[in-house]
């Protein structure tokens, strides 16, 4: 009896916290938010910051915190409250083709319910609460595709990581109807699924991975032209030498120090009060970092000069 009623304490608690968060940051996005809106389109954006020695963030899974759980409109609204970020988030696709974010198959870890999520009806999706990383029940629902690229939409930039159950062709059209083709990275693990995303959506920019010129080659024997690529350059060890070789044919870096703790850079530098490392890695070349610590990236970066500043490359800050 006494772990049922500390159970629906702790989810009334939290239940009573994120309403809290959620109302004070839609509500302040007029008033102190950060936001990311290029001004012709995003490789351009980009460009700028490479010329400004400015290194953008990349929330991974929208910067989830206690109470703000990962993929939800309310968690990336707070984080631009904080800092300039650019938006990573998972998009699947319900058993009736609706798309919707959610990194996991399976919905127990991330959601109250359980099973596999595409085997899904979005009615039965649409009914169930997330839970934050620490297990914890948020009053938030899992968002609809069109729900996040409405909100982002002159806001910031969504990277788009592609579950098996999401059809690129849906996606894409999703994101032209929204107007956010120049404000969106996709995400291809292979060269065969870059191809195939090129070919669902010409227009839009693809973080694609690289680990030597050689995949560079490969990509554009695949029809992708260096114009459209973002590399991702892994997670383990930084290249500087490469990311020379990437600048020189414009191609911009991205650089994850996410991963599971706790091995994962983001994880060591949290370990051993490291914060500075951030700053250092743009330094070092790194156009985009993604990360689980999204703050106190931005914080590094800040002290160290780097951090996006309000008034160039499309970045501003409300009033």
């Amino acid at each position: 009896m006494r772990m049922g009623l500390n159970k629906r304490f702790r989810i009334g608690f939290v239940g009573l916290v994120g309403f809290a968060s959620l109302a004070a940051p839609l509500a302040a996005q007029e008033t102190g938010a950060w936001r990311l809106a290029p001004e012709s389109d995003l490789s351009a954006m980009l460009d700028c910051f490479e010329a400004s020695g400015q290194t953008l963030i990349s929330a991974h899974r929208g910067g989830p915190t206690p109470g703000l759980p990962e993929n939800a409109i309310p968690t990336m609204d707070a984080l631009l409250m904080a800092a300039p970020a650019i938006m990573e988030v998972d998009v699947g696709q319900s058993v009736d083709g609706v798309l919707f974010l959610l990194h996991d198959d399976r919905l127990e870890r991330t959601t109250t319910g359980t099973g596999e999520a595409a085997a899904q009806p979005w009615a039965a999706l649409s009914q169930l609460k997330l839970k934050d990383n620490w297990g914890w029940v948020t009053p938030y629902a899992i968002p609809r595709l069109e729900e996040a690229l409405a909100w982002a939409k002159g806001r910031t930039v969504l990277q788009i990581d592609f579950k098996r159950s999401a059809d690129y062709g849906k996606v894409a059209a999703a994101i032209r109807a929204a107007g956010m083709e120049k404000s969106v990275i996709l995400i291809a693990y292979s060269v065969d699924q870059a191809a195939a995303l090129h070919r669902a959506a010409p227009e839009m920019l693809i973080s694609v991975s690289v680990d030597a010129l050689e995949d560079v080659a490969a990509l554009k024997r695949a029809g992708i032209p260096e114009e459209r690529m973002v590399a991702f350059t892994g997670t383990r060890l930084p290249r500087p030498e490469l990311y020379r070789e990437l600048d020189s044919q414009n191609i911009e870096v991205i650089f994850g120090t996410l991963g599971r703790p706790p091995r994962s850079i983001d994880a060591v530098i949290d370990r051993y009060g490291m914060d500075e490392r951030y700053a250092e890695l743009g330094k070092e070349g790194v156009d985009i970092l993604a990360t689980d610590r999204p703050r106190e990236a931005a914080a590094a970066l800040a002290e160290a000069g780097r951090l996006p500043k309000a008034g160039q490359c499309g970045v501003s800050r409300g009033e």
